[in-house]
């Protein structure tokens, strides 16, 4: 959630219960560094950081977290094996698609595995969450958190019953007043009905799910044309989460969001969030277990 998850949405998280998380994307580590420090501010709670290890400034990123001696650090987009000594002060969770990479990275000494499904926004996997999570939790002695396709308390029942120990949500805090991203990115989940997402990328090896607009649907149209390098798929995607969540870019912007974006029809706190989230599924898990 890379323009989006910022120091002001994860403290509000983390204040109502939660685990906040500060996603660094592509950003350079001085920004990483700005966002640990006002986050503190705002919250003595715990927080997360994610670093994407395909981030051309990784290495500055994993130093930073490493003297931060952040409490938890959420990795994705590679194998975070390297960095495990540097972070020792930390838990790390990486994010993992499938069996194999779970069972890597519980062996390289990771705290948890998130395992997510294909519904979920941004960067996504084969496997759907509801057939990922299960078998992950078969396989490794970790805890296992779900995400993908969780936006209320029925998601979150559902997670638990198919033997995960925790979710995460992204979606859902889109549409958390504490989130900054422009209006017209939260006016777009609002409008979303459930078949109004589609994957991109799938050619490039790194599949994103979005909200359909004339930005993903000219992606995916050029993804499919022979006469259109992978090169300049890049160039043309380059800058379009920011065009979205910064700028509000309806026509030009890659709007990244869950399937589950059909269900949310209304901005909350993250506070009230959380609360309709697990209020609603430790009801149901207490009527039907």
């Amino acid at each position: 959630m890379a323009w989006i998850s910022d120091a002001r949405l994860a403290a509000a998280v983390s204040e109502a219960g939660g685990m906040g998380v500060i996603a660094a994307g592509q950003a350079p580590a001085s920004y990483i560094k700005e966002q640990i420090d006002l986050a503190r501010t705002l919250t003595d709670k715990p927080f997360a950081v994610n670093i994407m290890l395909m981030n051309p400034h990784a290495e500055e990123i994993a130093t930073i977290l490493e003297s931060e001696k952040i409490s938890v650090i959420v990795t994705g987009a590679g194998n975070p094996a390297k960095y495990m000594k540097r972070w020792q002060h930390s838990k790390v969770i990486p994010v993992v698609a499938s069996t194999a990479l779970a069972k890597i990275m519980a062996r390289c000494g990771a705290s948890a595995v998130i395992a997510e499904g294909s519904e979920a926004g941004g960067h996504i996997g084969e496997l759907s969450t509801m057939v990922l999570t299960p078998q992950i939790c078969d396989v490794v002695d970790i805890p296992v958190i779900a995400a993908g396709g969780i936006g209320d308390g029925r998601g979150v029942a559902a997670a638990f019953m198919l033997g995960a120990d925790g979710v995460q949500v992204g979606t859902r805090f889109l549409l958390a007043k504490e989130c900054g991203i422009h209006q017209n990115y939260k006016d777009l989940v609002i409008k979303a009905k459930d078949i109004d997402t589609i994957a991109t990328g799938k050619r490039l090896g790194h599949p994103v799910r979005a909200l359909k607009n004339p930005f993903a649907r000219e992606f995916f149209a050029m993804e499919y044309d022979s006469n259109v390098s992978n090169e300049a798929l890049e160039d043309f995607g380059a800058g379009s989460l920011r065009r979205a969540a910064v700028e509000g870019d309806i026509a030009n912007g890659c709007f990244m969001a869950g399937q589950i974006a059909g269900m949310l029809k209304k901005e909350q706190t993250a506070h009230e969030i959380i609360q309709d989230l697990f209020v609603n599924a430790e009801e149901l898990l207490a009527k039907n277990c």
